[in-house]
């Protein structure tokens, strides 16, 4: 299951820098007229290969956001970067959002957009081209993005689970 090579991180362990995603202002009405809210989504990521997401919610933006960064360092993944880009092309789902990456060569640059942006550059990608499918809604954007990068593999690692040499890995 892809599920199974997630390697979780500590947040205490290395510095993390934070991006806000998205926030947006949510009503609930009662019979005393309207209450307004907000809702945060945050990606942090320390830019070598380590990214988290956070969804915080409260009556003000500050806190709303504060709750998001204290989520998103309780979700932190390891992601394999190689040389500035992803090792393979990948697609992630979440929900209605669909996101697919292709690995890209030195000076290509970051060709993503909006929600899909924030995490790559927070987890330190620096060359990959990618599209968003489906959904834009950024909260599920930031999810199915997560997933596609959780599902990578490096060399190495598929060499272990296929109890190979490394060198078997490339020449069959």
């Amino acid at each position: 299951m892809a599920n199974a090579n997630i390697k979780k991180v500590k947040s205490s362990d290395i510095e993390l820098k934070d991006k806000l995603v998205n926030i947006r202002r949510v009503t609930k009405v009662t019979k005393g007229g309207r209450t307004f809210g907000f809702s945060a989504v945050v990606v942090v990521g320390d830019e070598n290969g380590v990214v988290g997401h956070g969804l915080g919610k409260a009556k003000e933006v500050t806190t709303a956001i504060a709750k998001g960064i204290d989520d998103a360092k309780k979700n932190l993944v390891k992601v394999p970067i190689i040389n500035g880009t992803i090792p393979h092309s990948q697609e992630g789902r979440f929900g209605g959002a669909h996101v697919f990456l292709k690995p890209a060569s030195h000076g290509t640059g970051l060709i993503a957009g909006g929600a899909m942006r924030a995490v790559l550059e927070s987890v330190g990608v620096t060359d990959v081209l990618a599209k968003s499918k489906g959904s834009s809604n950024p909260a599920n954007v930031v999810k199915a993005t997560i997933v596609a990068l959780t599902e990578l593999r490096d060399a190495n690692t598929v060499a272990q689970q296929r109890g190979i040499t490394l060198n078997k890995v490339f020449n069959g």
